[in-house]
């Protein structure tokens, strides 16, 4: 067996064990922010463990009030990198289909994690109003607005959500780059490559343009174009 598929399955099996295990711990952790921080250390565990170098960068220039942090989404390590990287005040905005995910759907749940309708018109105005309740309760939220990633290395759209729920509840957004989980665990595998991954914080925005300024701003810093 190649080095690259030992390595890479090395590191799926360690994954799976530290997720049932954070899983397993949260069950019994009432405290929602307790709950956070025991996900965060599983995270980052999984990248010591994988030997995966993890930096973050700009965590100071984060607001001191609830806020929108919307960063690029090349992957699906892409939400365990910012779970590992931000402080535990902040609720995850994912795709309705992960809560069918055997475990990692209940996992996220215990995250206190938003799930929202993508296809369902109706639906998805409902999580909007949802969202923003959650929102105007003092909690900040993280989004992946472009709302899906495939092989392109490019920055796709930015969907409205991230910023009308920030507009609505008054919040600034927060741009964020990830970078280099697009080559650790590109689009189409399952096996994770041994590379180093950076979250960076980039800069608070206000007002109206915040939607094209954030997309403009991580495309810059991860050096991919626009779509």
């Amino acid at each position: 067996m190649a080095p690259n598929v030992l390595y890479g399955s090395y590191c799926l099996v360690a994954f799976t064990v530290l997720a049932v295990t954070a899983l397993g711990v949260n069950l019994f952790v009432r405290d929602l922010r307790t709950r956070r921080r025991v996900a965060s250390w599983f995270a980052r565990l999984f990248f010591r463990s994988a030997g995966i170098a993890l930096s973050v960068e700009g965590l100071d220039r984060l607001p001191s009030v609830p806020c929108v942090v919307v960063a690029n989404h090349a992957s699906y390590l892409d939400g365990v990198v910012a779970c590992a990287a931000l402080p535990p005040d902040f609720a995850f905005v994912i795709k309705k289909e992960m809560v069918k995910v055997p475990l990692a759907g209940l996992l996220l749940q215990r995250l206190g994690s938003e799930f929202v309708e993508r296809f369902d018109p109706k639906q998805s105005a409902n999580d909007a109003r949802r969202m923003l309740k959650t929102a105007t309760s003092g909690q900040s939220l993280v989004f992946f607005p472009e709302g899906t990633f495939n092989e392109i290395r490019q920055i796709g759209k930015f969907l409205r959500g991230a910023f009308a729920t920030a507009a609505r509840a008054e919040m600034p957004v927060v741009a964020a780059a990830i970078h280099g989980t697009r080559d650790v665990l590109p689009s189409g595998t399952i096996l994770v490559r041994r590379q180093a991954i950076r979250f960076e914080i980039l800069a608070v925005l206000y007002g109206g343009d915040a939607r094209s300024q954030s997309r403009e701003l991580i495309a810059r810093a991860v050096g991919e174009p626009l779509e």
